[in-house]
Parts: C-alpha cells; structure tokens; sequence
C-alpha cells in the first residue's frame, strides 16, 4: 500500500504543480518542475521529505519512528530529510507539499 500511495501521491502533485518523478541515490524521488530538485523520496516501504533542519528536529518528536533520512545507511543522516513511517500515511500528501513549498522557496 506505501509504494501505491507515493505514486498516488507523485501523479496528484504532477497534475497540480507540474512535479515529476526522477532518482536520487538510486532511490525514487519526486523533483520540482521549477529547479528540477528532490523533495519527496521513497525508502524502505516509507516516505521522506526534505523540509528543512528546524521543521525536522519539531517533525521527529511528533511521528514516533520517524528518523532523520540516512540513504547510505552509514550513520551519516541528512540534515533536511526526514523518514517518516508508513503508519503515518494519512499524513504524507500533506507533508509532501510542505516539502514542495520548503523546496520551491528555498535558495
């Protein structure tokens, strides 16, 4: 059900903001239509988001699981991702535009 959500998901964002899909470290991500970067990843059956280090830090205490996003799995997590887990899936449509919005605005 996670994969068939992040396509649903990938597919609405598209049609409404021209996103589209792409790789990131071998891993399928979504990327803006205006600066081609990443914003939405999935990993391990769950989904992640750059958002920014701040919104990260507040984002880890609320999902219980959720880890800051180490794609090489080397202890080396990076700063503006977060992983969040599946059972928190009726949240992901709403933190990937939040991802968009951190993305699209960010320098």
């Amino acid at each position: 059900m996670s994969e068939e959500l992040y396509d649903q998901i990938g597919t609405k964002l598209a049609e409404t903001y021209g996103t589209v899909k792409g790789q990131m470290f071998g891993k399928a991500c979504l990327k803006t239509n205006s600066n081609n970067k990443a914003f939405v990843a999935f990993f391990k059956g769950e989904m992640v988001f750059k958002l920014g280090q701040k919104e990260v830090n507040l984002l880890i205490e609320k999902y219980i699981g959720a880890v800051k996003w180490d794609p090489s799995g080397k202890k080396r997590p990076m700063k503006d991702w977060i992983q969040i887990p599946s059972e928190y899936h009726d949240d992901w449509t709403n933190l990937a535009k939040q991802a968009l919005d951190f993305v699209e605005n960010s320098k």
